[in-house]
Formats: C-alpha cells, structure tokens, sequence
C-alpha cells in the first residue's frame, strides 16, 4: 500500500510539473493571444504548435514513467485530455496518436504497450469531443471524467490481453489507483489553461467601458461634422489611448490628423494610403505591428479600422504607434468597439443634418404658402380704398412695399420679435383700412423680453382672428396681440373677440388636417410643431377665439 501511495504521489508530482510549466506559457504573449482566440480562428500553424507541445508534455509523461513490471505509472493520458479538451478534437487526436506510437514504439513487446496505444488514441477522440458538445464550464469535470475513464479502459485491456493472466493482474493491481487517482490533475490544467483564455471577456468589457467613454466625450463634436470637430475627436482618442497618433479618413482623403507627423499632411486633401485603401476596399481591419510608413518613418505599428455606415463602408480609423508591437488584441477590442461607436454617432449625425435640411426646407414652403395669401388680402384692401382715400392708399403702398421688400430679405435666420411686430404693424395698417372703426388691435408685450423666432409666424394668426374672427361679426372687434415671460417660457398669444372658432376646426388641426380655408393656421401649426416640438393651442372663448404657443428661452431652430 505504501508503494501505492508513493507512485500515486509521483503521479501528481510529474501533472504538477505538467501544470507549471503550463503556467509559464500562458504568461508569454503569443501563448496568452492563442488562448484567447476563438477556436475556429486558430490557424493550421497555430494548432500544429499546440500539438507539438502537449505530445510533448505526453511523450515526457511516457520517459519519465515509473516501471512497474514492463508497464508504466505516467501522465500521457492527462497530457492527451487536457490538451485535445482545450484546443480542439485536431490537438487532441493527433497527441494521442503520437504520443500512443511512441510508448508502443518504446516497448514493443511490452505487456502494457498495445493497450497504452489504443487508449491514447481513444483519449485523443474522447477529449475532442468533449470541447465540441459539452459547455466550457463543465469542461474541467468532464476531462477528469474521461481521464479516469481512459485509465480504467487501460487496466480492463491489460487483462484482457496479458500472457499470462496473473501477470496483468497483478501489474492492474499495483497501477490502477496511482493512474485513476492521477486523473484529476487534468481538472486543474483544465481550468488554469481556461482561465487566461477567460481574460479575453474581462479585457473586452474593460475596453468596451474605455470606448463608452470615449464616446461619451467625442459625442457633442459629432453633431456639426467638419474638419475642426473631426480633428478635436482624433486628439480624445489619442490620449485616451495614449496613441502617438490618429486620423479619421474619408473613401478617398485625410479628414483629421492629429500626433506625430501632423505636419506631414495636408489634412483635407491628403489622398488616403494604399493600406487604407486596400482596408477600406476590404472591409477588414488592417495591422501593422512592425512597419516603417513612407511620410511618418517615425512610426512603426499602425492599426486601420474600416467606418461603416448603413452597410457601406464610408472612410477609416487609423491608430499609430511610434514603437513595433504596440497593436495588441485589447486593443483591438477596443477600437473594434469605438469604430462601430463613431460609424453610429456619424450616421445620425448626417441624419440629423439631413433632418434639418428637410425641416428648412419644409419651412420655407409652408412659408411661401403665406406670402401670397397675405398678398392677395393686402391688395383687396388697398383696391377698396384707391378711389376713396387716395393718401390712405399710397400709405398703404407704403406699408406693404416695406413689408415686402423686408419679407424678400429675410433667410432661414431666426428674427427678433420686435422685427416680426413690425410686420405684422405694416399688416394691421392695411386691415384697418378695410375694417375701419370695427377693428382695434392692442399690444400686451412685456418690455424685458428678447427672443427671436422665424419671420411669418405671428402674422396669419393675426390674420385668422380678423378674418375670420372679427370680419363675420355685426358689430366691432378687438384683437389682442400678447407677448408674456411665465417661468422659463415665453407665450405668443393672439386673442380676438369675434364669433369664435368651431370645434371641428380646432380638431383638424390638431390632426393636421385642412381645416376648411384657414391655410394659414395649419401652416404655421406645422412649423410651430416643427421649431418648437408642440403645435399651436387653440381655445374658444366666450366670446372669440385665443390661440397660442410657447417658447423657451434655449430654443434653437432645427
């Protein structure tokens, strides 16, 4: 029993010898960047030097092996599990046919050598297996399972198959505890091995919160995309990174370019690489860890991620290192993260440019949908009063050239109230001239406000409470054009006291329907909604008509 124990003991000495020189791999770079790559990645380089060590690990289990009777106490089959578990059935199939070979080559003739063979071969199938069908975090069970299992398959063959009989029991007898025993040392290779690879998920959400956070800090420069905003995205990127230099290209020029060897470009107009065009052409990320550029010889590593915009690709990200080897997988993961960030920030961005476009666009056609409307109510007036009052009717000239001419200089600018007052003054002249003593009109417009807001957006609402206000009722009228600071809002009011709006108006246009021929209302409905997010609010009074909308203080047009 004593003798048992020792072997059982040399056994974990020899897996733990197994075991540490593992360790020492995983800390070297290329090891630790095997490890974290997916398993399909894996080239056939790759995979052939992972076979190469852990047949070697299996062939040194099979050297170093305690002799017990023509047989051997080793740890091949550990070497065979672990490794077929980790990298796949290629890894593990192939060890345990080389690492099955020499042991039977060894020993021809030995007792123990034809059944070690079979079973290094069946441990090699039954460790791939495993890494393809059983989930990762069972793995490590798994394997001192198929190990122990693998062992026990040995013993049952060795009777089978020795001459004579007691020979290989007694040889199963003495071996048969230290090499089952000795199986699970394949559960600590296992989860060791497992979990260097396993750093691949924490560097990646590390790398994911560095690339939200340089998100978070590039994001108000996506808004107005141009060369200093793109440039001042480049510098965040930089030291955040500690980068020695970025750049953010086009298809086919240099947007921004900040770092070592900014001087060299002529940002703007700078054609971009041939390596990022072959990138951009590709689709691929392109790495260059050990590579001299023409224009900077200064820098050495250089990464260029293709930017992607609704599926196509529309320009890069380029990192540059001024040292060789700088490239490494976390950042990778990172750019990879912040790439597909800025792709979004500047597909909306350009959606929102466009929006803005539209929404400009949709107001000036809603605004010359008023000019002529007004136009035609001006000339009605000044015709009815030609004859009668000739010097009312050249002021009136005078007061709709002056509109005019006003109306023809404005652009998509916002204007101050009191221009937009002025307008709808040079209005109010001419409807009194047509109303006379039936219509007054009274300004409630507090002193200390200073807003502006887009020209023709008082007026029609002006318009609508005369006309159709004031103008179908018998007697007079007063329109009230009211301008009041509440709080952190300002409220433009035009209350008159005609007949008052119906119900069904006030319905279609809150649905954006035509209500009837008020044109007008529904226009400046549609831009109210547009500039201000919240149409215009209509109530019936007893008598007339108030209708309304607010504005505050930090709004900007669209």
């Amino acid at each position: 029993m004593h003798n048992v124990f020792d072997m059982t003991l040399a056994v974990f000495d020899r897996a733990a010898l197994m075991l540490i020189c593992l360790f020492f791999l995983t800390r070297s770079r290329q090891f630790r960047r095997l490890l974290q790559k997916d398993s399909d990645a894996h080239t056939p380089l790759e995979l052939a030097a992972v076979t190469a060590i852990f047949s070697l690990f299996a062939i040194f289990g099979t050297l170093s092996g305690i002799n017990v009777e023509g047989s051997l106490i080793n740890v091949r089959t550990i070497a065979i599990v672990s490794g077929g578990i980790l990298f796949g059935p290629w890894v593990g199939i192939i060890t345990g046919l080389i690492s099955g070979t020499h042991r039977f080559l060894i020993d021809i003739h030995g007792v123990t050598s034809i059944p070690c063979l079979i079973t290094s071969i069946i441990a090699g199938f039954l460790s791939g297996y495993i890494n393809l069908r059983v989930k990762k975090q069972h793995h490590w069970k798994m394997g001192i399972a198929a190990g122990m299992l693998c062992e026990s398959l040995t013993m049952v063959l060795i009777l089978l198959m020795s001459r004579p009989f007691s020979l290989g029991l007694d040889i199963v007898m003495i071996i048969s505890a230290p090499l089952i025993l000795g199986a699970i040392s394949i559960g600590p290779i296992v989860l060791l091995v497992q979990s260097v690879a396993d750093e691949k998920e924490a560097i990646a959400a590390r790398q994911a919160r560095l690339a939200l956070d340089i998100a978070n800090k590039t994001l108000p420069y996506f808004r107005n995309i141009n060369a200093e905003s793109m440039a001042t995205v480049c510098n965040i990127i930089r030291e955040d990174i500690n980068a020695d230099a970025v750049a953010i290209t086009d298809t086919k020029n240099i947007l921004a370019y900040v770092g070592t060897g900014a001087d060299q470009y002529n940002i703007g107009h700078e054609i971009i690489s041939e390596n990022t065009k072959e990138a951009i052409s590709s689709g691929r990320i392109t790495i260059k860890n050990n590579d001299e550029m023409d224009r900077t010889p200064q820098i050495h590593s250089q990464m260029i991620i293709p930017l992607w915009e609704k599926g196509v690709i529309t320009g890069s990200l380029k990192i540059y290192y001024c040292h060789a080897h700088r490239i490494t997988y976390s950042l990778k993961v990172m750019a990879v993260g912040l790439s597909q960030i800025i792709s979004t920030q500047m597909e909306v961005s350009r959606a929102e440019q466009l929006r803005e476009m539209a929404n400009k666009a949709e107001m000036r056609a809603l605004q010359s949908k008023i000019n002529p409307h007004f136009l035609f109510n001006a000339l009605n007036a000044i015709s009815s009063s030609i004859r009668i009052n000739p010097d009312t009717s050249r002021q009136l000239i005078i007061n709709l050239s002056r509109y005019l001419r006003y109306n023809l200089e404005l652009n998509d600018e916002l204007i101050d109230l009191r221009k937009e007052l002025h307008q709808v003054q040079d209005y109010i002249a001419i409807e009194k001239a047509r109303f006379g003593s039936k219509l007054t009109v009274i300004y409630d417009i507090d002193d200390d406000i200073s807003v502006s807001i887009p020209s023709l957006l008082i007026q029609p609402l002006v318009e609508n409470a005369i006309v159709h206000g004031i103008q179908p009722c018998s007697g007079k009228g007063v329109v009230v054009i009211a301008v009041k600071r509440l709080g952190s809002k300002i409220k433009v009011s035009v209350k008159d006291t005609g007949q008052g709006i119906l119900q069904s108006v006030i319905d279609r246009v809150a649905n954006n329907e035509m209500p009837g021929n008020k044109i007008g209302l529904l226009n400046v409905h549609h831009r109210v909604s547009l500039l201000y997010g919240q149409g215009l609010q209509i109530r019936r009074l007893e008598p007339g008509t108030e209708i309304s909308f607010f504005i505050h203080q930090d709004d900007k047009r669209p």
